[in-house]
């Protein structure tokens, strides 16, 4: 499903050039929930900016549903991320002038996946499935920490994406809304077959994966 192969990014910097990745294989099957675990700095992040589409590997070869994502066209990858690829980041990123169920169906009506109706009706399923049926016509603003971060998890699952990827999203979170977000992840991979990778320091949260990946100075040591 997902196959990187020699996977490196380097950055030039005032002090010359960093490898922030370093020549990573990685293979993750469909249906998985991996996490990749790694102090800050160890090049999680940036693998996983590849891995979506965001940031040009410096070598390697990503593939993801037999498709070369890199090799893409600008335009062609920019509807293939929008298409396959949902994303969850550490903060919110809900556009607070918009209504949630708007925020949720944007991705849908930007790439032209859905009319407005069914991307509306999605959304509101999605909102429904994580327990913000009532907060539809809420903005951001008025809904918890948590709510809004279960409101970026329907959005990144709009599209019916073949791959959802997490980076530290439960970072900013208290211990409760934190365990209350994990659960919603484990009952997608569980029940609805979504491959998840999520990127975290913690340690604790990512032994609730499938499987577990270490990252040390921009290289897989496990």
């Amino acid at each position: 499903m997902l196959s990187c192969g020699n996977v490196g990014k380097t950055y030039s910097t005032e002090r010359g050039a960093v490898a922030a990745v370093k020549g990573i294989d990685l293979d993750v099957p469909r249906g998985q929930f991996a996490a990749i675990v790694g102090r800050s700095g160890s090049g999680k992040s940036s693998l996983m900016a590849m891995i979506g589409g965001l940031s040009r590997p410096t070598h390697g070869v990503i593939m993801l549903e037999h498709t070369d994502i890199w090799a893409l066209p600008d335009d062609g990858l920019a509807d293939f991320r929008n298409r396959e690829i949902g994303f969850v980041f550490q903060f919110a990123s809900l556009l607070p002038t918009l209504r949630v169920i708007d925020n949720v169906a944007l991705p849908a009506l930007l790439g032209r996946r859905k009319n407005s109706a069914t991307a509306y009706r999605t959304a509101a399923d999605l909102l429904g499935q994580l327990g913000l049926a009532e907060h539809v016509e809420d903005y951001p603003t008025e809904i918890s920490a948590g709510e809004q971060r279960r409101a970026v998890i329907a959005r990144a699952l709009i599209n019916g994406p073949s791959l959802l990827l997490a980076d530290e999203p439960t970072s900013d979170l208290d211990e409760q809304t934190e365990i209350e977000i994990m659960h919603q992840f484990r009952e997608l991979n569980r029940d609805h077959a979504v491959t998840l990778i999520m990127v975290t320091h913690n340690l604790r949260l990512a032994e609730q994966a499938d499987r577990v990946l270490h990252i040390a100075d921009g290289s897989l040591v496990s």
